[in-house]
């Protein structure tokens, strides 16, 4: 009988923990590539592009005057949260700062902007769709030289 309690603890633990990340969206704003692409350009109120992908695919393509803080590192047990994350962008941006957070299709920018959130920064938004769906628009991206030599 008590084996059957600790299992049901733990469920409701998980299931608990679950939900409480379930609600992120209603929290976290989001906007389309078309409304980053405005702000980004926009001369009265800065916003800064935090791109949050590995730095592999940073490197294999980003948009212009982006930084590149990536949310989830490699390590021998698998991809995991970068656990340095705040940390590393408030040594960047300030929690006043304007940020577009962006990543390949939306998905870990929700959560990294999230986190932001929970860190008191407080203008922080997050792009539907990521890098993905803003190559899909065509718009501009800066792709770094491959070294022919490598």
């Amino acid at each position: 009988m008590r084996g059957v309690s600790v299992l049901f603890t733990a469920f409701l633990l998980l299931l608990l923990l679950l939900l409480s990340r379930f609600g992120e969206s209603d929290r976290v704003t989001s906007i389309d590539v078309h409304r980053t692409k405005v702000l980004l350009g926009h001369q009265e109120i800065s916003h800064h592009y935090l791109d949050v992908r590995t730095e592999k695919e940073f490197n294999e393509g980003h948009l212009k005057d982006a930084v590149n803080i990536p949310y989830m590192v490699d390590t021998p047990q698998g991809r995991e949260k970068n656990p340095k994350f705040v940390d590393q962008v408030s040594a960047v941006y300030g929690k006043e700062d304007h940020l577009v957070v962006g990543c390949r299709s939306g998905v870990t920018s929700l959560y990294a902007t999230s986190d932001l959130l929970d860190a008191d920064f407080k203008n922080v938004v997050n792009m539907e769709g990521g890098y993905l769906e803003w190559i899909s628009k065509g718009f501009p991206v800066v792709e770094e030289a491959v070294d022919p030599e490598l």
